[in-house]
């Protein structure tokens, strides 16, 4: 099972907060470096999650359409 430790960048739905992992990733031919996003929709069923929070998600079974991620717990 996956867990990831990443920074809350939405909380403003009902029992759902959204955590941007942000990458980079190299062009295979031209070398230049670009900036790739990935949203994770994950279920806080507390609501105790706020905007720039660091905290863990798990994966789990899907729960809506989007959400496939569970909340842990607050790191910091």
């Amino acid at each position: 099972m996956r867990t990831i430790k990443w920074l809350v960048t939405s909380s403003k739905m009902d029992k759902t907060v959204v955590v941007s992992v942000n990458d980079y990733k190299s062009h295979p031919k031209y070398k230049k470096r670009f900036k790739v996003t990935k949203k994770f929709y994950a279920h806080d069923e507390q609501n105790v999650c706020t905007e720039w929070d660091v905290i863990v998600i798990k994966e789990t079974r899907p729960l809506s359409k989007t959400k496939r991620w569970d909340f842990v717990e607050k790191v910091g």
